[in-house]
């Protein structure tokens, strides 16, 4: 009944699935990214259960940048795409955000090539999240969200989108 409800609003218009559905609330796919992870790491902050380096003041993101991060609050801001990438695709490690979070090594007059990021950053953030109950170590390598992780990514993804409509 309810992918009936969802295939009539797709033929309204309407092509974001609201709360409203009967889909039991909204989810982490439900929302744009930009605004889940300013949310999120809003909610981050604000809980104070994230244990933040004391380098992330200093600390450049990958050996590809010149400079540290101008906002004071990245961290924050890491962690919550982090949380929202493994809510997405768990399993993760430490490499793999390597990965994501690589860029472009700007070499001068030489070709630029792709340099991974900072494993010392992510590494630290997976702790973080892990320390605040949102991660949790996988059995087969990297880390999966918990269910408390998840309960609260659902709920700030409902409460973005709430504001949405």
């Amino acid at each position: 009944q309810g992918f009936v409800l969802f295939l009539v609003h797709l033929a309204n218009g309407e092509h974001q699935p609201t709360a409203a559905m009967s889909f039991g609330g909204a989810t982490v796919k439900d929302v744009d990214p930009h605004q889940f992870v300013k949310a999120f790491s809003a909610f981050l902050k604000k809980s104070g259960k994230l244990r933040v380096p004391g380098y992330v003041d200093i600390v450049k993101t990958g050996k590809y940048k010149e400079l540290a991060p101008y906002d004071s609050d990245w961290f924050y801001t890491r962690s919550a795409a982090v949380a929202r990438h493994i809510y997405l695709r768990g399993g993760v490690g430490v490499g793999a955000l390597r990965k994501v979070y690589g860029g472009r090594k700007r070499r001068g007059t030489r070709p630029s090539h792709f340099c991974l990021g900072s494993s010392s950053v992510a590494r630290d953030v997976l702790q973080a999240l892990e320390a605040a109950k949102l991660l949790a170590k996988a059995q087969d390598g990297g880390r999966v969200i918990t269910d408390q992780g998840r309960r609260d990514l659902d709920r700030i993804a409902g409460q973005v989108l709430g504001r949405g409509q």
